[in-house]
């Protein structure tokens, strides 16, 4: 093990793993109802002592009033974030309804949650350190009869929202089943302070509902079974993200919270040879546990595509569920789960994950040696999905959500994922 990271396991994590009932007492302030739930509690681990001691931006605070509210996130020009942060250092971007923002997992790692609004879309940002998995949800739940009635049961002061078509043709998009919705509950999102699958467990504020990060789904809770619209967004760098998107706003260290932004409280920890941290579940070992992934769920298909073949050859044309998708993969782009100083981290390259439809035309991409191309056109593609060049210049790929994660924990939750290999098209 990774002497670095063996200190910061030593430090942070001894006592971790505690009792069911521990962990019921711990968190009844929340009003969890730990007596409805679809994962076994005794795989249900404590990462810290208390319901958002890693502190999310942007809480309201829960709907007993034992957390407190946090301050809304803040935003600065890219010019002045670059006084603190590096070309190569990884940010989240995401762009909706036209509008893009950044948000640097220097300030992700300390907090792990921001609970925002991106082109008038409430959403919530989420980053797992110990996963490395980056996700975007929409903060507004989809709610059947049933959880529209045990959530009034549960609080009755709540005040829902009409649903939005745009959100039913999305969520059939991601899933197999479409339940009968009837309404929507906007919330934000706190750390619960609960891991499963080393995987953090995200706390709603109005049912304290507890949500796994990699799948975007109620596990205890009210809501058990209900399940978080995904939105993508891409892990790169920050010169990637201001050539793309050059009057974009980036995510302030202005938190209300001192932290050391900037350093890497897990030195070490995405060695590829350590074990996974704080981790009970099924060990898959077509991979090794700390192996990156561009991992992709689309209906009940999933596919895994190795971070070490994408290195290879840049752009892979595959298909996940009834969509043909690209993945681009480019170099650059630091680790921020390798050195203490997350701008030194090793370069690791970044990904984007795109739709081939373009104009009811399939497009098929290739790696010129410095470009992404499409074969039919020709014309240049930037890893955020832009033609930059060509017939098609102005152009945007529709991106498909997708995570980074690291093998052990994608491979826990999705068990029957496929690996792609090189021979499949």
């Amino acid at each position: 093990m990774n002497r670095s990271f063996r200190g910061v396991i030593t430090s942070l994590v001894i006592g971790s793993v505690i009792s069911v009932s521990a962990q019921k007492q711990e968190t009844s302030f929340l009003g969890i109802d730990f007596s409805t739930h679809n994962i076994p509690l005794e795989e249900v681990i404590r990462g810290n002592p208390q319901p958002n001691g890693i502190p999310s931006i942007g809480h309201e605070g829960d709907w007993l009033d034992w957390t407190s509210p946090t301050s809304p996130p803040e935003f600065i020009s890219q010019e002045e974030a670059s006084l603190w942060l590096d070309e190569q250092e990884p940010v989240i971007s995401i762009m909706l309804n036209g509008e893009a923002k950044a948000y640097p997992l220097q300030i992700l790692t300390y907090h792990e949650i921001v609970n925002d609004s991106i082109g008038g879309i409430p959403i919530a940002i989420t980053f797992c350190p110990l996963c490395n998995s980056a996700i975007a949800f929409d903060r507004r739940i989809l709610l059947t009869e049933e959880h529209r009635t045990l959530q009034l049961q549960n609080n009755d002061q709540l005040i829902f929202s009409d649903l939005d078509d745009t959100l039913i043709e999305a969520y059939a998009f991601q899933n197999s089943h479409l339940p009968q919705f009837v309404t929507a509950l906007e919330v934000t999102f706190g750390t619960s302070g609960l891991l499963y699958n080393s995987n953090l467990l995200m706390f709603d504020s109005k049912s304290s509902t507890l949500w796994s990060q990699i799948m975007g789904r109620a596990n205890i809770g009210i809501l058990t079974d209900a399940r978080l619209l995904k939105y993508p967004a891409q892990i790169i760098s920050f010169d990637e993200f201001q050539t793309s998107y050059p009057n974009a706003l980036v995510l302030s260290r202005e938190t209300g919270f001192n932290r050391p932004y900037g350093n890497n409280p897990y030195p070490g920890y995405d060695h590829i040879s350590s074990p996974a941290f704080l981790f009970r579940g099924p060990t898959d070992n077509r991979l090794l546990a700390k192996e990156r992934v561009v991992s992709i769920g689309l209906k009940e298909d999933s596919v895994a595509f190795p971070w070490n073949l994408l290195r290879e050859v840049h752009v892979v044309n595959h298909y996940v569920a009834d969509t043909r998708i690209t993945v681009f993969w480019k170099d650059g782009t630091t680790s921020a789960l390798d050195t203490t100083k997350i701008g030194n981290g090793k370069p690791i390259g970044a990904v984007g994950v795109y739709n081939r439809n373009v104009d009811e035309t399939v497009l098929t991409f290739r790696w010129d040696g410095a470009n992404f191309r499409d074969i039919e056109t020709n014309s240049k593609w930037a890893l955020t999905g832009q033609a930059i060049e060509g017939a098609l210049q102005g152009r945007q790929l529709e991106p498909i959500s997708h995570d980074n994660t690291l093998w052990f924990a994608w491979a826990a939750f999705k068990p029957e994922t496929r690996i792609y290999q090189l021979d499949v098209e």
